[in-house]
């Protein structure tokens, strides 16, 4: 409709149809009839609709406008030029609201225009005469007119009557058991071909608009053994079916302006063909209804820009869901093989299947890939699926930044030149990959989505990575840690990327903030010190106090930290820093030094003290090394001796004054002093 603002459309009492015949040169054609938007005008060679192939000026003009073809229609061509409307009303008066001269002069002039079409239209229907009232103007029912003709009984009411010719006697009959006789002429009707609208097959003769006719006329529509060119788009819609011989039925596209096959409503079939050629060879866009339940089978694709498409287009009510493509080959695309793609503001392509397709480039040059799922959601899947494409390639198979949930199972990746087998970019997420067969030289899995992914038996190095998994029993043989190695100073704040950082602080002190405990629940992490310089690692947390609820320092190599976060806050699992095990015990007489703790801090104030070690061969303290301190100022020693032996260094080890200290090891046979004082 024309903005508010706009002069608007007069409707002048012109029939808006007019018809032309082509003479080979002319490619201008007037329309003395005014429409509101280019889409309003129908074009049609015969009873071919066109979709493609021209331009249109003049929309919102009173007098009309006119229509320039790219290539002249062939001399003797029929052309017809036709107002077509959807008869609907897509605006509303706003109670309250404006209420102008243009508004109201736009709906009365869609409204005259839809009008003028009626009237048009109800010239071509059989009617009574003004002057006579029918005593019966209803049809027969079905099976009262099945296999008959329409006649008039001596009334003139309409009756149905059997056929007496040649072509409808019950003369065919097809053997085998049970075989019933039928009327020769619904035999025939079994099949339309494209062949019964004057389609030719050689290769040579322009048989597009013997196919649109029979698409128009028809729903199921055969593609005999023949060469059929095309030099417009032929479009399906709601419940056709195209189907042929396989690749000896094939459509030419005369060169790679436009599209082939453009599927653009539900449930349509295709299978048994060959394309050769095209822009894109099968586009499935929601251009009036959802593209639903498309089953493409069996189709051949030479050498197209795009050999299979599906677009979200620009209505999210008119998506491309659920469309099954099984055993499609598309050899030497330009550009790529398949494609998942949003041009507009409509959905992503979501839960489409393919099944045993394939992109092969066979030498030729490839700008894109041979599978790009650049968007698309929700399980759109691709099982025993092969890309070989040239070394010119992006890559095998591309997901998208747009795509999600996408499943690759059984893929065969093949190439040169380093092109990467499956390559996630940034953006992707929840892809899924099963038995990856990797033959390109590239990259078996370049992960640019930052691990946004699921891999099993999935190539080199890594074959099987797994994301959020719960394991209730799991046996492992070989585990390894995801590290990263940080060689900085100032702060770094760690992500949930890797799971052991090891950590140089060599160029300068260094504060490593953990993340946020909320966004690492159950996440174990470990930091340690590699360097033997001077400058401390300070291990906090970003936005709260700490591991335990404070820092911790490694100041010499080897220094180190495990921690675990329960979505609140972290805590410390194991750390050579952490703060000492430590009893305290205030008597007298003996007291069994148990090797619970590393430090003893006795006090002798109330008597003399016998502090006992267990034997040098008891299991808890072999290897074990233990500190025992006098801390009270009195004259009571505390003396250091061994269940069963001789002691530290062979002797009981007396401890008189307040402060001193003994440090003993075991080795399994014998306690040693480490320190004394």
């Amino acid at each position: 409709m024309l903005d508010q603002g706009d002069e608007h459309i007069k409707m002048p009492a012109v029939e808006p149809i007019v018809r032309y015949v082509g003479n080979g040169s002319r490619t201008e054609f007037a329309f003395p009839f005014p429409i509101f938007a280019s889409e309003d005008l129908a074009v049609y060679f015969g009873a071919a609709k066109r979709e493609s192939g021209f331009d249109i000026s003049g929309a919102g003009e009173t007098a009309g406008g006119n229509i320039i073809f790219d290539t002249a229609p062939a001399d003797g061509q029929q052309i017809t030029l036709k107002r077509e409307l959807p008869i609907e009303r897509i605006t509303d008066f706003i109670e309250g609201g404006d209420f102008s001269a243009a508004t109201i002069n736009n709906e009365l002039d869609y409204m005259v225009a839809s009008m003028q079409q009626i009237e048009r239209s109800d010239r071509h229907v059989l009617r009574y005469a003004d002057h006579e009232e029918p005593s019966n103007n209803t049809l027969p029912n079905r099976g009262e007119r099945a296999e008959k003709v329409l006649g008039f009984d001596s009334n003139g009411d309409p009756v149905a009557l059997k056929l007496d010719s040649t072509i409808s006697s019950k003369d065919y009959i097809i053997g085998g058991n049970g075989a019933v006789s039928r009327e020769l002429n619904s035999k025939l009707a079994d099949y339309v071909s494209i062949k019964d609208f004057g389609a030719i097959g050689d290769g040579v003769a322009d048989d597009t608009n013997a196919i649109l006719s029979a698409l128009a006329s028809h729903d199921a529509i055969f593609v005999p053994e023949g060469r059929y060119r095309i030099t417009a788009t032929l479009r399906l819609k709601a419940r056709q079916t195209l189907f042929g011989l396989g690749a000896s039925s094939v459509l030419v596209c005369a060169d790679k302006s436009f599209n082939a096959l453009e599927i653009v409503e539900d449930h349509v079939n295709v299978r048994g063909l060959r394309i050769e050629g095209s822009d894109i060879a099968i586009r499935l866009f929601g251009l009036t209804r959802p593209v639903v339940q498309t089953a493409v089978t069996d189709v051949t694709i030479i050498a197209p820009n795009i050999g299979v498409q599906l677009d979200g287009y620009e209505d999210a009510n008119k998506p491309c869901y659920w469309n099954n493509f099984t055993r499609v080959l598309v050899e030497q695309p330009a550009i790529h093989g398949f494609h998942l793609t949003k041009s507009g503001a409509g959905d992503t392509p979501n839960a489409n299947k393919f099944i045993a397709c394939r992109a092969y480039s066979l030498g030729a040059p490839i700008t894109g890939a041979g599978f790009y799922i650049e968007y698309g959601r929700y399980n759109n899947s691709f099982s025993e699926c092969e890309a070989n494409v040239d070394g010119s390639a992006q890559g095998c198979f591309i997901i998208g930044s747009g795509a999600g949930e996408t499943i690759l199972i059984s893929p065969y990746a093949e190439s040169f030149n380093q092109v990467p087998n499956v390559k996630l970019e940034s953006g992707s997420q929840e892809t899924v990959i099963y038995n990856l067969l990797s033959v390109s030289d590239g990259a078996a899995i370049w992960d640019l989505s930052g691990g946004a992914y699921t891999a099993y038996n999935a190539g080199f190095p890594y074959k099987n990575t797994l994301q959020r998994t719960n394991c209730i029993d799991i046996n492992t043989k070989l585990h390894r840690y995801d590290t990263s190695y940080i060689d900085t100073s100032g702060e770094v704040i760690l992500d949930t990327s890797h799971s052991v950082h090891l950590i140089s602080s060599y160029g300068g002190a260094l504060t490593v903030k953990l993340p946020e405990p909320a966004q690492a629940v159950g996440v174990v992490m470990m930091i340690k010190k590699t360097d033997s310089s001077a400058n401390v690692i300070t291990v906090t947390e970003d936005g709260g106090a700490g591991p335990d609820g404070r820092s911790y320092f490694l100041g010499v190599e080897n220094d180190y930290v495990n921690v675990l976060s329960n979505g609140a806050e972290w805590f410390v699992i194991s750390s050579n820093r952490s703060p000492g095990n430590t009893r305290y015990h205030d008597g007298s007489g003996t007291y069994d030094i148990d090797m619970a703790t590393d430090t003893y801090l006795l006090s002798s104030y109330g008597g003399a003290m016998t502090a006992r070690l267990p034997p040098a061969n008891a299991a808890e303290a072999v290897g074990r090394t233990v500190t025992i301190k006098k801390t009270d100022p009195s004259s009571n020693t505390i003396t250091v001796s061994e269940q069963g032996g001789a002691g530290p260094d062979g002797y009981a080890q007396p401890l008189s004054s307040q402060y001193n200290a003994i440090t003993v090891v075991s080795n399994g046979a014998q306690w040693y002093i480490v320190n004394k004082f």
